[in-house]
């Protein structure tokens, strides 16, 4: 087996034999533990591999000005031990040193060692073991959009005992196999790369869009559009890791608009109009609002229809008016695409949900979405009306027709 390079990010100056026991462990499995210390209260018991005063002086202060910054304006210390540590731990991956990162402790060292893995590549293999692992109110914090694995110890990284001795020996377990089978981060594909937006009740049209456009010579990417998934596929395109969308389930817009749960923030569609991408669209999702578990918003919209999976998954029918207000931020977006284009509408219903037949079908509330973003398009021809349901292989093959067309219409691309 070969031998890894592993970084652990930790805070010494609050922390001592339990790092050092990650260590050993790390090097009895054959791997090369790296300790990059990023202590910003006191100083350490013992320096690591990369001491806070090197994280320090790369970050731009010296270690004395991170400790009276750390006394009178934490923030300030905290994200000059980031930038020090980023700059540090990505040198080191550019160099073939590192390949993989565990982060161990509390808050603080939360905090800043998930903002290193941020900036790391897709696929190499993150790691955070902390009692913080599980709370609802920073996780997203922690890790957004990225590829960090998240352990939670229950207990706190202080005073080593057998219950926390299980819980670090499990985390190192962790990223050592990781390490051992990781793909790595060179990812090579020899077809253009499209995405392709799904969540639960457009996964009929999603499942058939796959391999017809593996038949039409591409890579499906699926996203999937609960929030996070579609946020994501929105960097990613930012990044240029797509040369396509079929964005089939863009209900994030909603979502966005009226605090659903699965809101994937205010930029949805906008990566795809900016890069100029071939772009398809449908109004999957649109038709719903995500309440589950908001008692509030559920009393507030009680009367309209509801479909209720479980305790934590309740979907409830969007009205004309909410519709229009979505239409108009759609059109605003898709107005400045610059690149070619197409939303196609299924009138027989939007969702597994908004079918003939179902408290959620409401042919004229979709109706009135249609008329409003054919109003607000400075080219309503974008918008194409077909006589399907979007829960359907003929639908998929619709979009992935039209998909086909825009790809081979692009000059770059054709």
């Amino acid at each position: 087996m070969a031998r890894k390079g592993i970084v652990i990010i930790c805070n010494l100056d609050t922390r001592g034999e339990d790092i050092v026991f990650v260590k050993e462990l790390i090097a009895a499995r054959g791997h090369e533990p790296i300790l990059l210390d990023f202590s910003m209260e006191e100083p350490p018991p013992f320096a690591g591999d990369i001491t806070t005063e090197q994280v320090a002086a790369r970050g731009g202060m010296t270690i004395a000005t991170v400790r009276e910054k750390y006394r009178s304006d934490r923030d300030a210390a905290s994200q000059n031990q980031i930038r020090g540590a980023a700059a540090i731990v990505g040198e080191l991956h550019k160099a073939g040193r590192v390949h993989g990162v565990i982060g161990i402790g509390g808050g603080t060292c939360t905090l800043v060692a998930t903002s290193v893995m941020k900036q790391l590549p897709f696929g190499l293999p993150k790691l955070m073991a902390s009692p913080m692992a599980a709370h609802p109110a920073y996780i997203d914090g922690y890790v957004g959009t990225r590829d960090i694995t998240m352990h939670h110890t229950v207990l706190d990284i202080v005073k080593m005992n057998p219950l926390l001795r299980a819980q670090i020996t499990n985390a190192v377990g962790a990223i050592c196999g990781m390490v051992e089978m990781t793909l790595g981060t060179d990812f090579r594909f020899d077809k253009p790369c499209v995405a392709i937006s799904s969540f639960s009740f457009g996964e009929m049209a999603v499942q058939a869009a796959l391999p017809m456009l593996e038949e039409a010579g591409f890579t499906p990417i699926v996203c999937h559009a609960q929030g996070k998934g579609d946020r994501a596929m929105e960097e990613m395109i930012r990044d240029g890791a797509f040369q396509g969308v079929i964005d089939l389930c863009i209900g994030g817009v909603m979502e966005n608009l009226y605090k659903g749960n699965r809101d994937p923030g205010p930029d949805r569609l906008k990566a795809a109009a900016a890069a100029g991408i071939p772009a398809v669209l449908a109004p999957c999702g649109l038709d719903i609002l995500s309440y589950g578990g908001r008692a509030d918003m559920l009393e507030k919209t009680k009367d309209r229809p509801q479909f209720v999976q479980d305790a934590l998954r309740v979907q409830v029918r969007t009205s004309a008016d909410e519709l229009r207000a979505a239409a108009d931020v759609i059109a605003e977006r898709l107005n400045a695409a610059r690149g070619p284009w197409t939303f196609l509408v299924p009138r027989k219903g939007w969702s597994s949900l908004d079918r003939e037949g179902r408290p959620i079908f409401d042919p004229q509330a979709d109706a009135a979405f249609v008329t409003r973003l054919q109003e607000r398009l400075d080219d309503p021809s974008h918008v194409q009306e077909v006589d399907l349901h979007l829960y359907t292989p003929e639908f998929a093959g619709a979009a992935v027709a039209e998909f086909v067309r825009l790809f081979g219409a692009t000059p770059a691309r054709a």
